[in-house]
């Protein structure tokens, strides 16, 4: 075994040795095939020595505590790596045997044989020998045609082909468990922030993640053909946009004695000169754009500090845009004024034409309702914003975008 393997070492460097680029476009394509089906082949030999590897303890022999930890040392890749080399090579010792067949001429890549052996290991074991062989050859006669994640669809399904007399049952009960295992590892996780940036991690249900899916998935339309964002970024941004809904509702639990809220602390002086940064009550730091736009539609709480921080005087909240002001702007503008915009009041902020640390008054003549993704291009300073002789916004664009700054309005709203 040996000797073959270093041949075909000695095969693949002189392989190496040509020239890619002067391949025609078929052996270009043939090449890349052979070398996919020669790599998943080796893959599976490899397997094949992992095992007896494992199976003769040579890990411990060598001083390490497992044979993953051996092989992460021997081969120099990561303890992932190593560990699913382990748990696959013992699963397919214990899986049908054409499973490994398959495997070892190439019929199968190594993902399509993870996904197999996984599939045919959650069968119930009230199905019997026999019906667990029908489902992995079924599942590799589909390997010819489908990727890993299409073929674990068709595993999830695959008594329903094999053994339709106790699917039905058997899919109730894998169902289950799958529900009971999910349930006490859900979690939600936000770190804390770094570069300006915070990770969000977790494991939903499978309920949480319809509900979430159908809560996203209307907000990550991309708003027209100059929105660039990319599918992450539509998401992020389509998050945001859910979580302002659900604090405007005044439907969720008051949380120390007041409705939720975000809270930005920032000093007058820095608020008015639009140059300073501002602090969330998580500790975390906002740009002083962020923060502007933040008091556009906001409870502006002042507070008279002493010399070490200490609350002197809280003066009275003031909302703006709220109550009958509110409802009178979207009575006015019937969603976001942006043009071409489709985004309702529901999801819209009011902001101020004339900034309100720059003297603006909250008033309906300075005033306009404006969805966050236009409320963000908005405070670029780009777009100005300005109401027509007839009481409605119109927007004027950069000259970069129309020379003759055309203002524009936004007819998706109107009621007549």
């Amino acid at each position: 075994m040996l000797e073959a393997l270093r041949s075909i070492g000695g095969l693949v460097d002189e392989a190496a040795l040509r020239e890619a680029w002067a391949l025609p476009e078929g052996e270009l394509i043939a090449a890349l095939e052979t070398v996919h089906g020669v790599e998943q082949r080796l893959a599976a030999l490899r397997l094949v020595l992992v095992r007896e590897v494992d199976g003769r303890g040579v890990a411990a022999a060598h001083g390490a505590s497992s044979t993953a930890v051996w092989l992460r040392e021997r081969l120099r890749v990561s303890g992932r790596v190593s560990r699913r080399m382990v748990e696959l090579a013992a699963a397919l010792d214990t899986a049908p045997a054409v499973v490994g067949q398959a495997l070892s001429v190439g019929a199968i890549n190594v993902e399509q044989a993870r996904v197999i052996v996984d599939m045919v290991a959650h069968l119930p074991a009230t199905v019997g020998s026999e019906v667990v062989d029908k489902a992995a050859q079924a599942l590799v006669d589909h390997s010819g045609r489908f990727e890993p994640a299409i073929l674990r669809g068709l595993g999830r399904r695959i008594l329903h082909h094999v053994a339709p007399q106790v699917a039905e049952q058997a899919e109730a009960a894998a169902l289950q468990r799958e529900e009971e295992h999910a349930h006490p590892r859900r979690h939600v996780t936000l770190s804390s922030p770094t570069d300006g940036r915070v990770r969000l991690t977790g494991i939903l249900d499978v309920e949480t993640a319809g509900l979430l899916h159908a809560a996203l998935d209307p907000l990550c339309t991309p708003s027209g053909d100059g929105d660039d964002r990319s599918p992450g970024q539509r998401r992020h941004d389509a998050l945001a946009e859910i979580c302002r809904l659900a604090l405007r509702t005044e439907q969720l639990p008051a949380s120390g004695g007041d409705r939720p809220q975000l809270v930005v602390t920032i000093g007058y002086d820095a608020l008015t000169s639009q140059v300073g940064a501002g602090m969330l009550d998580t500790g975390a730091a906002l740009t002083p754009a962020a923060v502007r736009r933040l008091a556009c539609d906001a409870q502006v709480l002042p507070a008279v500090l002493g010399g070490n921080g200490q609350v002197l005087d809280v003066g009275r909240q003031r909302r703006l845009f709220t109550g009958p002001l509110r409802r009178a702007l979207v009575l006015r503008d019937g969603g976001c004024a942006f043009p071409g915009c489709d985004r309702p009041p529901r999801w819209c902020d009011g902001h101020h034409i004339t900034a309100w640390h720059d003297g603006g008054t909250t008033t309906l003549d300075n005033a306009v309702l404006i969805c966050g993704y236009h409320h963000r291009l908005i405070h670029t300073g780009q777009w100005q914003v300005r109401l027509a002789s007839d009481g409605r916004p119109e927007l004027i664009p950069p000259a970069w975008l129309d020379p003759t700054q055309l203002p524009r309005r936004n007819h998706y709203h109107r009621r007549n």
